[in-house]
């Protein structure tokens, strides 16, 4: 048996402390015997951190160092929280509290409320979607389903980074998040559903992090009671704390310091929700004295996945990146990954199900495979090819298809333009089905091109496109079919998928996917345009979709397939083109960008901080090279937000823009988007225009110094920019160019 892994059958409670520490390797040992001070825990996937931290928190109570009902360790999940009780039990060390921050929280905040504030606490809702519906309402601001959900998104977004609805406006700027509707709206919209919770006296989720947080602030005898009861905390997936989460933390902590801390920066995956791993990479800046343990051997996956997994982050850049963990596969060698090209998605979703059909035929359990993708509206295709090769599935995670309220709502008014459709005006113009779907779902919402930005609106026009598609390859599948034949071949696909949930093949998003494994991947969309995604825009976006990918390929022990599709169609123009995270790890991609060695060396191992005052010598912390920070050229602030820095200056100071220039740009741009039906901002962003417009290079070298023009843009569109630069008119604008 590997370290990492236990058996699946009931194990013996071992007998003593030193017992513990059998199976572990020497870094998980390190964990688990340093019990005092900080500790920072950097695991990469697979390496056994649930393991390390329960063996740590057995081993003190084992030894007497630690009292059972003075530790606390919070994760994110109610899943893992009941993973780690189930595991520490195992080894001896019932009544450890292991929960979610919220409800660690929420605990507190029972006990406490009648002596801190009195009376009872409120009524903890547990969906607050119908609050702001209520909100909305009070403020005549009408939203539809999807804004409704993107409104509570950002409502919620801004209580985890304590932003007031007088500051959500700037905050959301500053943080670049693509706002459902005008950014004062919903700043107005938060105001009302705070007041409207004040007037039912109820409290959300994240009230009750932030109530939490007041009482401990402003009542130091409850701070004191809760800190006398908790001396000791682990905090597993440290890389996606929000500031709220550690503010409350450091509350819990006080002026101590015994803390241990586990993530890995690399897997940081929901920064959308105000997630952020800088907590985890400032730790040792925070704590000097803190023992640094890095986990590199990876248990779960083969070598060859391992290898692309490595791969990937190679080419990563940014902060995160540069502390990545380079794994170390304890595994055998395995089967290579395996990268399929298709024409079409169609065809995409058939070969996987059909090589799925295969593995289980040849004893692989279906509950031991899973497809995941990018966004939950691509699962349609893949729920229909696995259910006409008689392959059962489950989806995670997500609605299924035809159970989508915007799938049922379109259904819906399909069936009535089949019944009606005579006197409908909207079909006076469609000459065939496709286009009657098209006239019929552009009532629904449906565009022929999508939606800025990401969200629920995003995902709804995935889902209309998807049933869009659909209707072009039925009616490409059946001659002179009509809409009434559509809407019974839609009934019975939704009737198929309505069957009892089975234990089956895994059908699931990147995101949902966090935390789980299997023996094999099939991981599908690795095109541009999904992966990365279409509205990711700015590099640190672009580097968040990476980590995504890297978090799907460790989810494979054995088997890994990626594939994607030249065309979304049958008969489509293969336009798409294979994830540039590829570029350089499939056969046949080119030369892989040259890979970085990460922060303190790639390999495993333990680093000690100097902690005054204790025997023994003291280790000299590596210093981290300090990077040039980045100046404001005219006022000379330096810059953190990205935007700023793309045009080096702040957005208040004073711009000396070309017009001219700018207009040209602007011009030339929306005729190279056109021609590679990419949206413009995948040219050159708006700021990068600016930042153009502002220097108006005089050469190649003055261009590649402007953030967002890399050796691709330079290379591709270098010559253009340049001329435009120069004056030169009607630079790329000729159609036939």
């Amino acid at each position: 048996m590997t370290a990492a892994t236990h058996s699946t059958l009931i194990p013996q409670v071992p007998d003593s402390a030193d017992a513990v520490l059998e199976g572990l390797d020497p870094e998980q040992r390190e964990v688990a015997t340093a019990l005092r001070g900080p500790v920072c825990v950097l695991a990469g996937a697979g390496t056994g951190k649930t393991r390390a931290i329960t063996h740590r928190i057995a081993y003190g109570v084992r030894a007497g160092i630690l009292q059972p009902s003075s530790v606390l360790a919070v994760t994110f999940t109610n899943r893992a929280a009941g993973e780690m009780r189930g595991r520490l039990r195992q080894l001896g060390a019932s009544g450890v509290q292991a929960r979610t921050f919220h409800s660690a929280a929420l605990r507190q905040l029972q006990y406490f409320w009648p002596k801190a504030i009195g009376g009872s606490l409120p009524r903890l809702v547990d969906r607050k979607i119908q609050l702001v519906a209520d909100a909305a309402a009070a403020c005549r601001i009408r939203l539809d389903r999807g804004e409704l959900r993107d409104a509570t998104a950002e409502i919620e977004w801004s209580k985890v980074t304590q932003t007031v609805p007088a500051d959500y406006a700037p905050a959301a700027a500053r943080a670049g998040r693509e706002t459902p509707r005008d950014p004062a709206e919903i700043a107005q919209l938060y105001a009302a559903y705070e007041d409207l919770k004040r007037a039912r006296s109820v409290i959300d989720f994240e009230d009750v992090l932030l109530l939490t947080v007041a009482v401990l602030q402003d009542r130091h005898d409850v701070a004191q009671q809760v800190r006398a009861q908790y001396q000791h905390f682990v905090v597993d997936e440290y890389q996606d704390v929000s500031p709220l989460q550690q503010r409350l933390l450091e509350l819990w902590l006080g002026d101590r310091d015994d803390l241990c801390v586990v993530g890995d920066a690399s897997q940081t995956i929901y920064s959308f929700t105000g997630a952020t791993p800088d907590h985890l990479l400032d730790f040792r800046g925070r704590h000097p004295g803190a023992t640094v343990v890095k986990l590199v051997r990876d248990y779960r996956s083969t070598p060859q996945v391992v290898h692309l997994a490595n791969g990937l982050l190679a080419q990563a850049r940014g902060r995160a990146a540069d502390h990545r963990l380079e794994l170390v596969s304890q595994r055998p060698a395995g089967p290579e990954p395996v990268y399929t090209e298709y024409a079409d998605e169609p065809a995409e979703a058939e070969g996987a199900a059909r090589r799925i059909r295969e593995l289980i035929d040849a004893g692989v359990p279906a509950a031991e495979i899973a497809v995941l993708f990018r966004t939950n509206s691509q699962s349609e295709t893949y729920e229909q090819a696995l259910a006409d090769i008689g392959v059962p599935y489950q989806l995670r995670g997500a609605e299924r298809f035809f159970d989508r309220p915007e799938v049922r709502k379109a259904g819906s008014a399909l069936r009535a333009a089949a019944r009606f459709g005579g006197n409908d005006s909207l079909l006076d113009e469609a000459v065939d089905l496709p286009s009657q779907v098209r006239a019929v779902l552009s009532g629904e919402g449906w565009t022929t091109q999508p939606p800025a930005g990401s969200g629920a609106v995003r995902e709804r026009w995935e889902s209309l496109a998807a049933l869009v598609s659909l209707a072009q390859d039925f009616a490409a599948a059946r001659a002179g079919a009509t809409l009434s034949d559509l809407v019974v071949e839609l009934d019975e696909r939704a009737g198929a998928q309505h069957a009892p949930t089975v234990q089956g093949v895994t059908l699931a998003s990147l995101h949902s996917a966090k935390g789980l494994e299997w023996d094999v991947v099939f991981l599908v969309g690795v095109a541009e345009g999904m992966m990365p995604i279409t509205y990711a825009k700015t590099d640190e976006q672009i580097e968040e979709e990476r980590r995504l990918l890297y978090v799907g390929v460790t989810r494979a022990r054995e088997h890994l397939h990626l594939s994607w599709a030249l065309a979304r169609s049958p008969g489509g123009r293969p336009s798409r083109r294979p994830s540039r995270f590829l570029k350089g790890l499939r056969p046949g991609s080119g030369t892989a960008a040259a890979g970085r060695t990460a922060a303190g060396g790639a390999g495993g191992g333990v680093e000690r901080g100097f902690r005054g005052g204790g025997g023994g010598a003291a280790v000299t912390v590596p210093r981290r090279t300090r990077r040039t920070p980045a100046r404001c050229r005219v006022c000379g602030r330096t810059l953190t937000d990205a935007g700023e820095m793309k045009l080096m200056r702040c957005e208040g100071c004073p711009s000396d823009m070309d017009e001219g220039v700018y207009e040209r740009l602007c011009e030339w741009r929306a005729v190279q988007a056109e021609r590679s039906g990419q949206p413009a901002f995948c040219v050159f962003t708006d700021k990068t225009l600016v930042a153009i417009a502002e220097s108006v290079p005089e050469d190649e070298r003055d261009l590649a110094r402007i953030p967002g023009v890399g050796a691709r843009k330079l290379n591709r569109y270098g010559t253009e920019v340049l001329a435009i630069c120069a004056g030169q008119e009607g630079v790329g604008l000729d159609e036939d160019g």
